[in-house]
């Protein structure tokens, strides 16, 4: 007998989902995040799981998480002390950056500082041109004397950026293998192995990035590694990537920065299985913990992927998970602004000490505050019984914060929070469907994480998106993602070229290349040659433009035959996103990136033999409806999640409660119940 266990840590509680391999059986529990050391939370939440339900440690077969601990480094600024070495000339280049300010019409936005101070980044004498060529070799002089200097202030990381070193990285070699002689102790971080492209700022800061968290992170999983070979797991653990796949732990160690959105990857990489199953191929996810609502956008079954985002300001040139987050959580804090404007977050309360309805000791009011004394979360009690809750503390909190400082009554505050956390979600799923011109009429809204059923019915019906699927445990969907997840790792090369049909050869060649290091890869992953398969995509873009567009594209294709078909699927790309495309302009290959896939066992669904054709609710309760035409209170049932059944098709207003969410379904919506036990949310009333 074997079990797969998945862990997602999140910034207010720790997810665990364990699944019997052998009947798909799926078991899930929560724990408090332990900010200070994640892997507390984790291997506690992995105990309890497994002996709630009887599993033995040995039976672990497959063990995987994601981690939070590279974004809050960055974002509390605790990384490790790190150098830089560049080519002479460009040492203030990581102050520069570009053009791009953080607001355009901020005056007085500030960018971020960098994370490696000008005191500890050091010049060398050498140089290339810009096809590759040397123009001045490696003075050795001045790369000794830099890493002696840095030996000497205390470094525990140095990253290597020289101008070029995509085409030729030669230089940064010599200059990492010096490095590993003078002061063998200290992470290296070179950019011709982690960003091999080109644009030099990006370059350096996706550089400078990994390698401030490099000793972070490699001290985080060493400490997690011990932890689950202590407790007696046999397997050694997998953690998700930013790309939505995962990677062996030891692997990650080189690349920490990969990981830096790996806990909300999972949750879409767990929707997109959703949608194969269900046959929605079309979603707009939405992932709303107790500290942030993040969202992204699934067409037509493949999630998508962003080759730069900036990570706390920066610029990171990785393939990651579209995913844009939002301070919108169960947490989040709402006060009365200078101007005697309501506002909620980005600030929260997180774990500790929590909402004030917690009675953690939290005395300022939230969105979960809000939310019980409308009646939309159990007065009584939430995660199965486990938590009781405080209705007068939350009633304390929004009257000193928001009534005493404003002219709103207590029912108008808390329904003014409510509205506002759903007005800066709404904002947030335009920028990732409208602004890009996608329709949301055209998809499906996948609502899951601790606080999402609270208000995807409200956010369905303001941006008109028909339908919401909210699946069997919307509270741990993220750990659940990681069980049904591959291995993913991404190559890259940069050579400028003309898409002509002569320099097609020159493109296979450079598939070719990448797709040996994918194999060395997958031989270190111990993948079999069946389930290995590679996913090739050419950046590209007009002669002349500035950003190219990532282009799909077949084993098959890359003959002087295939370009045709490439240059329409980039012509039908440039005009969905730009309005526009000039049909017989020049194109220009940019950037060739490879993915190594090493499909691994998953966690299997079945259908339910279960069905009814009506559900008996367990009371009533009024609640106060903000989203519907005539605001007030309502007489609304309440089920339990375990009282609906395949063939349930129930009438709004309702109030669906399970150990991990509370699911709120409006006035004239219904809400059915399908084979797989998701229930679906039809916005107006009946499917459209």
């Amino acid at each position: 007998m074997g079990y797969m266990v998945g862990v997602d840590v999140g910034g207010t509680f720790t997810d665990v989902t364990l699944v019997d391999s052998n009947n798909g059986e799926i078991k899930n529990h929560k724990v408090s995040s332990t900010p200070d050391d994640p892997s507390k939370a984790i291997m506690r939440g992995i105990r309890e799981i497994l002996e709630m339900n009887r599993v033995a440690v040995e039976d672990v077969q497959y063990l995987a998480h994601g981690t939070t601990v590279a974004t809050n480094a960055l974002i509390e600024r605790k990384g490790a002390v790190t150098g830089l070495i560049v080519t002479e000339g460009f040492r203030d280049l990581l102050e520069i950056g570009r053009q791009t300010r953080p607001s355009l019409y901020n005056f007085f936005a500030e960018k971020p500082e960098p994370v490696i101070p000008g005191n500890l980044r050091y010049e060398v004498r050498e140089r290339l041109l810009a096809n590759g060529e040397v123009y001045r070799a490696v003075d050795e002089v001045s790369l000794y004397k830099a890493i002696q200097d840095l030996k000497d202030k205390g470094v525990e990381a140095i990253a290597v950026c020289f101008l070029f070193s995509y085409l030729n990285p030669e230089h940064e070699k010599v200059a990492v293998e010096t490095i590993k002689h003078q002061f063998p102790e200290v992470f290296v971080s070179a950019s011709h192995e982690l960003v091999p492209e080109f644009r030099e700022y990006s370059r350096l800061s996706t550089t400078a990035l990994n390698a401030y968290l490099g000793p972070v992170m490699k001290n985080y999983m060493q400490n997690f590694l011990n932890s689950v070979k202590d407790y007696g797991i046999p397997v050694e653990p997998y953690i998700t990537q930013s790309n939505g796949g995962i990677i062996s732990i030891q692997e990650s160690v080189s690349s920490p920065l990969r990981t830096a959105v790996s806990g909300p990857a999972a949750g879409v990489v767990a929707a997109k299985n959703l949608g194969e199953l269900t046959g929605f191929k079309n979603m707009i996810t939405f992932d709303m913990g107790g500290t942030s609502a993040d969202f992204s956008l699934i067409e037509d079954g493949e999630p998508k992927i962003s080759m730069e985002r900036e990570v706390e300001g920066f610029p990171a040139r990785i393939p990651m998970l579209d995913i844009h987050a939002c301070g919108a959580g169960g947490g989040s804090i709402a006060y009365i602004d200078t101007g005697g404007a309501l506002k909620v977050g980005p600030e929260s309360a997180g774990s500790t000490p929590g909402p004030a309805t917690y009675g953690r000791g939290g005395t300022k009011p939230t969105v979960t505050d809000a939310n019980v004394l409308l009646g939309r979360l159990n007065p009584k009690e939430i995660l199965g019984g486990r938590m009781s809750l405080d209705l007068d503390a939350a009633k304390r909190a929004i009257k000193e914060h928001i009534c005493d400082k404003s002219q709103l009554t207590l029912d108008e505050a808390t329904a003014g929070i409510i509205s506002v956390v759903n007005a800066n979600m709404s904002r947030a799923i335009r920028l990732i469907s409208i602004q890009k011109g996608h329709d949301p009429r055209d998809f499906t809204l996948v609502s899951f994480g601790g606080a999402g059923g609270l208000h995807c019915s409200a956010l369905a019906k303001e941006l008109n998106i028909p339908r919401v699927l909210i699946p069997p445990s919307p509270g741990t969907f993220c750990s659940l993602g990681l069980l049904v997840t591959d291995v993913r790792t991404d190559y890259v090369s940069s050579t400028l070229q003309e898409a002509s049909p002569h320099n097609m050869n020159f493109v296979a060649g450079q598939f070719k290349e990448l797709k040996e290091e994918g194999i060395k890869l997958l031989d270190k992953e111990k993948i079999p040659e069946s389930k290995r398969k590679y996913e090739l995509v050419i950046d590209m873009r007009f002669k002349g433009q500035n950003y190219e567009i990532p282009i799909p594209v077949e084993w098959d294709e890359i003959t002087p035959f295939g370009l045709t078909a490439l240059r329409e699927r980039f012509i039908d790309q440039h005009e969905k996103i730009y309005g526009y495309a000039k049909k017989d302009g020049v194109l220009e290959f940019v950037n060739y990136r490879l993915t190594a896939v090493g499909q691994l066992p998953k966690a299997t669904f079945n259908k339910s033999t279960n069905t009814s054709d009506s559900a008996k609710h367990r009371e009533t309760r009024q609640v106060y409806f903000t989203e519907i035409d005539e605001p007030g209170y309502y007489e609304t049932k309440i089920f339990a999640r375990g009282d609906l059944q395949p063939g349930n098709k129930v009438q709004g207003p309702l109030i669906v409660e399970q150990m991990d969410t509370t699911i709120l379904v409006l006035p004239k919506q219904t809400v059915e119940v399908d084979e797989y036990g998701n229930l679906i949310i039809n916005t107006f009333g009946k499917e459209e």
